[in-house]
């Protein structure tokens, strides 16, 4: 794991200016203590990553989590009941991970799965942009379209522009520049410049900026624009910020529910994310998804007793993590160390960091996500690709990401069924002897009650007069409603005088008796 330390290290420190400002608003829009951000990120980067077998997924509190946890906090009676479900949640996950549930994750189309990351990117930008001109209301990792502020992504964008911060908007566009000028040029010059990351020298030029500027009314950044990490006075008022969970509450239904939710919602988004992560990673590693379950859910017993918030793995600091050059489990681990020691040791520093600048990361992050040049790949692939990509796009960007998946999922298994429609069986016209069409309909290897229209069609559009070889030696499955069908037409064939020749491994039958009778006796062929 050490040996790609010099990778792993300066990846860290992005992840860790990424994630910093993702827990505390998380935590913010979930209605929840703002340390408990923090502690789901120190967990999820040292707990989860330490037992996760992905090398370079990164987890931590999850937007597609605030508004369960936000409406779960009412509902339960209090922070230390919602605690219980979150312990609750992360048993279930353990459960999921032994009875191999995370099979699940590899039934997600490849086209939903690249718009989940293009939306994400695009939504990453759109999100950023009024934090990029200090304009603040809704709190860093609301995701949503219709935000907890009572915006809207669009309605806050124009919001933003009408109410600039000069000094919050000239750093972030020399924080930008800096990353532009790092990743373009810099890195190329000098192996110093792939050492000390584009985003340290953007958040400490952000820093001195605030020092230099704070006592002046026209460019200097107010508090709102700004880190806002909590600050202890001494060790007992740090130790007061761990919550502990009200056991008393584990006998209720409704915390049972809640803990099962957790677990499903954080089953699902970590599966979407390992699949996507995968596909991001330079290396081609393949992620464990059983392992996965299991290093989440130990991650969620150990949250919730310790007052943290439900852990995921999250696509923006894994892939923060990647286009940083990260190429180990440290890098996630060691940044869960950098949450632990900053928050301890150095909270009045990071509360100078301007909000600005880390949306000037952000914005690279979106953009690597979401470059347009995506959008013309999956064109050319072709509509069976695009739509379901398309449309996972914009279901993000304009609800929500779970919302967004099961959209382009659902799309997905629409455009399943209309190719198994068209690829049910083929059907060749031959040639015309003695007045009779010979016409042959070769059935496809699996052949389900998904293709009863496909062939009904087909069948009822033979001519009169006609000879029908019907080919079913290349079909392993023949669905019950097919064979039916196939009864049903028979008595029609004689009726207008259609000849059937059924061929099959066992031979030809002209005009069968019954075709029920026939494949029930038929050997069963995965046997053979």
């Amino acid at each position: 794991m050490f040996k790609t330390i010099k990778n792993d290290l300066p990846a860290s420190i992005v992840v860790f200016f990424v994630a910093l400002p993702l827990c505390l608003g998380i935590a913010l829009a979930s209605g929840a203590p703002l340390f408990s951000g923090l502690i789901a990120g120190i967990i999820g980067g040292i707990v989860v990553g330490s037992l996760s077998g992905s090398q370079i997924g990164v987890s931590g509190p999850a937007a597609g989590l605030a508004a369960i946890v936000l409406t779960a906090i009412s509902t339960l009676g209090g922070y230390e009941n919602f605690l219980v479900a979150v312990v609750l949640g992360g048993i279930i996950q353990i459960v999921f991970g032994a009875l191999k549930a995370g099979i699940i994750g590899y039934y997600f189309p490849s086209s939903v799965i690249k718009g989940m990351l293009t939306g994400i990117g695009i939504i990453i930008i759109l999100k950023q942009i009024p934090h990029f001109f200090g304009y603040d209301q809704d709190p860093e990792g609301d995701f949503a379209f219709f935000q907890i502020d009572g915006e809207n992504t669009f309605s806050e964008i124009f919001n933003a522009i009408n109410l600039i911060s000069p000094g919050a908007t000239v750093v972030a566009v020399i924080g930008l520049l800096i990353l532009i000028l790092w990743d373009r040029v810099l890195t190329k010059k000098s192996k110093i410049f792939k050492l000390i990351q584009g985003p340290l020298v953007a958040v400490v030029v952000g820093i001195v900026y605030y020092v230099l500027t704070k006592d002046n009314p026209t460019w200097e950044i107010s508090a709102e624009h700004l880190v806002s990490v909590p600050i202890p006075e001494d060790a007992s008022s740090f130790i007061a910020q761990f919550s502990l969970p009200n056991f008393a509450a584990i006998g209720r239904v409704d915390v049972w529910v809640v803990g099962f939710t957790i677990a499903l919602v954080a089953s699902l988004e970590t599966l979407l994310c390992v699949e996507a992560t995968d596909k991001l990673d330079p290396d081609r590693r393949v992620t464990p998804t059983n392992r996965e379950l299991f290093a989440q859910g130990t991650g969620n017993v150990i949250s919730g007793l310790v007052g943290g918030l439900p852990i995921t793995q999250v696509i923006v600091r894994s892939s923060a993590n990647i286009q940083s050059g990260g190429k180990s489990k440290a890098s996630a681990i060691i940044h869960g160390f950098f949450l632990l020691i900053s928050v301890i040791l150095i909270p009045r520093l990071l509360n100078m960091i301007p909000l600005s600048v880390l949306a000037a990361i952000l914005f690279i992050v979106g953009y690597k996500l979401a470059k347009p040049a995506l959008f013309k790949t999956m064109y050319k692939l072709g509509w069976k690709q695009f739509v379901p990509f398309v449309v996972t796009v914009l279901g993000i960007i304009f609800t929500d990401l779970l919302t967004g998946i099961v959209l382009g999922l659902g799309v997905g298994i629409v455009v399943i069924l209309i190719k198994s429609y068209q690829n049910s069986h083929f059907l060749h016209k031959e040639d015309v002897s003695n007045g009779k069409s010979k016409m042959k309909m070769t059935l496809a290897e699996e052949v389900t009650f998904f293709n009863k229209g496909a062939i009904l069609k087909e069948l009822d559009r033979l001519p009169e007069n006609s000879y029908l070889e019907l080919d079913v030696r290349k079909t392993r499955y023949l669905d019950n409603d097919i064979i039916e069908i196939l009864e049903d037409f028979s008595g029609k064939a004689k009726n207008r005088n259609i000849t059937i020749n059924l061929v099959s491994e066992r031979g030809t039958v002209e005009n069968p008796e019954s075709f029920i009778q026939f494949f029930k006796l038929r050997p069963k062929l995965e046997e053979s």
